[in-house]
């Protein structure tokens, strides 16, 4: 799938500036970062694992919550949920649903229908269970079509992330090689639907910047304090 350029960097930025003034403080830096990195990714047209490692950063900015760093560990995956669940309670037009759905959602089916990005084919491949992958994949794709076509957009969104959390995985954890002729079907749809969906949640955000998006992890820090 070829690299649709969706990122929208400019404009992303004229509203952020245009808005600014009126954000919290901690929105502020987020949004801030956010939109950073999706810029530093839309300078990276022919180099899809750059480009999806950028995104996945401006990903980062967004949901990550550093106000619950004293309580129980909660999973990369229950994070992603509660930060989209945030999302979507800005969204009363679906931007996000028309997203997913976009050239009649055949982008976003290409990628749940790729083994290679569902965990439980890699499990077994490695000997450690999942016996039964095959009957789980069928399983999960039938369940994520039934949520497309419902409209569904909270598990079109899990499933769709829970896919693209594995590429990261095996971007991040030096599981591919650079520039390599293998994996570049998942890779290049990773970039063109992060490309597509996290503009679009950058604006939900800032239509909402007091929803409650936490705090960052790591906020500016003055030297002289």
């Amino acid at each position: 799938m070829a690299n649709r350029h969706d990122f929208r960097h400019a404009e992303l930025k004229r509203r952020q500036r245009a808005m600014r003034e009126g954000f919290p403080p901690n929105f502020g830096l987020r949004i801030h970062r956010m939109i950073s990195w999706i810029g530093r990714a839309e300078a990276e047209p022919y180099d899809p694992a750059a480009s999806f490692i950028f995104l996945w950063i401006a990903f980062n900015a967004a949901y990550s919550d550093g106000s619950d760093i004293d309580g129980p560990p909660a999973s990369e995956r229950d994070r992603f949920r509660a930060f989209f669940r945030r999302a979507l309670d800005c969204d009363p037009e679906h931007r996000l649903y028309r997203t997913a759905w976009r050239d009649g959602g055949q982008p976003i089916r290409a990628f749940i229908d790729n083994r290679y990005v569902f965990s439980p084919f890699w499990t077994h491949h490695h000997g450690l269970g999942c016996d039964d992958w095959e009957d789980r994949f069928r399983k999960a794709s039938a369940l994520f079509e039934a949520a497309l076509r419902d409209g569904e957009t909270d598990l079109v969104l899990s499933f769709m992330f829970d896919r693209l959390y594995m590429l990261r995985n095996q971007l991040i954890h030096g599981g591919a090689t650079w520039d390599s002729s293998i994996n570049r079907d998942q890779l290049r749809s990773g970039v063109d639907l992060l490309g597509a969906l996290l503009p679009v949640v950058a604006d939900l955000m800032m239509s909402c910047p007091s929803e409650g998006w936490g705090h960052p992890f790591f906020p500016v820090v003055d030297p002289s304090s």
